[in-house]
């Protein structure tokens, strides 16, 4: 596809350029195109914030889950919080694509946005494993459950659960423990490289922002 093809595919189907245009006059001149760039700029950050708003909703969400086991209400706000950052990601891709577009010629800002999209899908990942861990507890502290013990009377059972405590059963658990604990600090630690990362990536469009403000 030459570039004329794709600045006309671009043009008539996608309805975020259209909408920049409007707002910027529909000026292709190098003022024109600034304002178009300082305009999604701006609405990237906006994003940014709809992210961070259900991140805390989401953690909000979670402790309440952790101390009612309201899991109906968990998954719906599960399946809430999926919708927003779905509709972010889907945004921010059309922002990409109209930077690469000739007209704007700034795939330095779509390769921005782009690795601003990894580390968001990164952290996002790596959230959804922390709270999955949180929820299932350390090896040696889960809640132990009767449905596979032997029942002779209604108030009598052969307890599975109930065992000689051998040193290498405490070995064992305390593997356990080791690796969920390491597990648990390894996704922690991920989200922590990752909101610096894009927070880095924010900081620089921050700062292209401001120069176009300045021109």
């Amino acid at each position: 596809m030459s570039a004329e093809d794709f600045q006309k595919k671009v043009s008539i189907s996608d309805p975020l350029d259209r909408e920049i245009k409007t707002e910027c006059g529909g000026s292709s001149s190098s003022t024109g195109v600034a304002s178009r760039t300082l305009v999604l700029l701006r609405r990237l950050l906006e994003i940014q914030e709809r992210r961070a708003q259900a991140y805390a909703k989401l953690k909000r969400g979670f402790s309440e889950y952790v101390e009612s086991n309201g899991e109906a209400l968990y998954q719906k706000l599960c399946s809430e919080i999926t919708a927003e950052f779905n509709e972010c990601s889907k945004q921010v891709r059309e922002m990409e694509t109209l930077f690469l577009n000739p007209e704007v010629g700034r795939s330095d800002l779509a390769q921005l946005l782009s690795d601003i999209q990894t580390q968001e899908k990164q952290k996002l990942h790596l959230t959804v494993t922390i709270q999955v861990l949180k929820k299932a507890g350390r090896p040696s502290e889960r809640m132990l459950t009767h449905e596979n013990c032997k029942f002779k009377k209604p108030m009598q059972h052969e307890c599975v659960h109930l065992h000689e405590i051998t040193e290498a059963a405490g070995t064992e658990e305390a593997e356990a423990d080791a690796e969920f604990d390491n597990a648990l600090k390894e996704a922690i630690r991920g989200v922590q490289d990752a909101v610096t990362c894009i927070n880095e990536y924010l900081e620089d469009i921050r700062y292209e922002i401001a120069a176009l403000e300045a021109d």
